[in-house]
């Protein structure tokens, strides 16, 4: 079972579902709304259970993402149409068992630090 909540934890989810394609993302909406980068897994929206409020802001025609109204927490990101859903990695109950893969939109990454490991990029 993987666990996790916003910081205050009025928001709390849970899904049996194992976390898949774990990444890095580096694009400028990701780096604005958390403030540096967000890291995230995804699972089925279906397997996903969630309590409390979640705000939903569609930062583009193309995607929404998930916050806690109370705290501010960016827990969910979602593609239009998508049935995944991906969680925020650092709002998970540890431990997580869950690896990185990748980094994302690194073309469009801030310039005020480097990637330093081997992941695999993708602009």
């Amino acid at each position: 079972m993987t666990k996790g909540s916003c910081l205050c934890g009025a928001v709390r989810f849970e899904t049996e579902a194992t976390p898949i394609k774990a990444s890095i993302c580096h694009c400028g909406q990701c780096r604005r709304q958390s403030g540096h980068l967000w890291a995230s897994a995804q699972v089925p929206q279906n397997a996903l259970t969630i309590s409390g409020e979640v705000r939903w802001y569609q930062a583009s025609p193309d995607a929404k993402r998930g916050f806690c109204p109370t705290c501010g927490s960016f827990l969910f990101w979602q593609g239009t149409g998508e049935d995944m859903i991906s969680l925020a990695l650092g709002a998970l109950d540890a431990p997580t068992g869950i690896t990185l893969e990748k980094h994302i939109f690194t073309a469009s990454k801030g310039d005020y630090y480097d990637i330093n490991d081997t992941l695999p990029r993708h602009d």
